[in-house]
């Protein structure tokens, strides 16, 4: 492993020889990648283009953060900047190195995204941006190129394996009624909290817990469908992204200290989770910015 790492070292190093002048274009490629962005985009993904997508690739993206934040914990690999002083440590970057939540998330979403829209262009998109979003980490001195190697191939796996089940899973939650989907929304989180009772584990089970029930009632009782003019799609983005920042920002300041940590977090990405799947859509179709078609009654809850 150390022979492994001294080589990922050198390369990490030849990288940063271009430091200062690449460090904008690539700080701003490893946003990309970070919370801020992925609280921003995948609700705007649900509230203004697309319904369905939104709420499938939330999902996924929720299950690549758990299954990343566990297999981190499980290799606990240091990363360049605690490994070598040599490294410059570029952004922050907490917790073990191998794999790159970046490298995979970047997988997951952006092939996601490709593999619905079935275009050339998409593919050229989404194969750039995996490979910048990832070199990003190598330049910023916290991911060693196995790092990315890793969550690259977990980041695929995972996306395969969601792409062969989501057509499976939403045939079964159509014959299932409320109760089943509510109860389902309780026991996954759960079990996955018990699993992994970490601070990513717990923010994990507690957004798949708020979006599990906001979902499901959203689909029984509301019916939110994102067609309008792009006029008001912009104002239901502004007003859902200053509510969910304010839930993100204004609780973590109001719970700071509070114990037991993990209680005040469940609550609070459970909320965030709640707002994004049905208490913005309900406010958006009361104030006019949306409308609201009642499905079928066995209809899925992401469907």
């Amino acid at each position: 492993m150390d022979s492994t790492l001294d080589w990922g070292l050198q390369v990490v190093l030849w990288f940063q020889r271009f430091s200062p002048w690449l460090d904008l274009p690539f700080i701003t490629f490893t946003m990309l990648g970070e919370e801020l962005f992925y609280l921003l985009a995948l609700p705007g993904l649900y509230w203004c283009a697309n319904r369905r997508m939104g709420a499938r690739l939330t999902l996924l993206f929720l299950l690549s953060a758990y299954l990343n934040a566990g297999a981190k914990f499980i290799f606990n690999q240091p990363r360049p900047f605690e490994y070598d002083s040599r490294v410059r440590q570029l952004t922050l970057a907490p917790g073990g190195g191998l794999p790159s939540g970046h490298a995979q998330n970047a997988v997951v979403v952006w092939g996601y995204l490709a593999s619905r829209f079935r275009r050339a262009w998409a593919w050229w998109l989404a194969g750039l941006l995996i490979v910048f979003i990832s070199l990003s980490r190598l330049y910023l001195g916290v991911h060693f190129p196995t790092d990315l190697v890793g969550g690259h191939l977990l980041g695929a796996g995972l996306l395969l394996l969601y792409l062969w089940l989501e057509p499976i899973l939403e045939i079964w939650l159509k014959a299932k009624g409320l109760v089943w989907q509510l109860g389902l929304a309780l026991a996954f989180p759960t079990l996955l909290a018990l699993l992994f009772p970490s601070s990513e584990g717990i923010t994990v089970s507690a957004v798949m817990f708020g979006l599990g029930i906001g979902f499901a009632l959203e689909r029984r009782w509301l019916g939110f469908e994102v067609d309008g003019p792009w006029r008001l799609r912009a104002l239901r983005f502004a007003l859902g992204t200053v509510v969910m920042l304010g839930l993100w920002l204004g609780l973590r300041l109001a719970f700071a200290g509070w114990e037991p940590d993990n209680l005040f977090r469940f609550f609070r990405y459970g909320l965030m989770g709640l707002w994004g799947a049905l208490g913005a859509p309900w406010l958006f179709v009361r104030l006019g910015w949306a409308e609201a078609h009642l499905p079928q009654p066995d209809t899925s809850p992401i469907s």
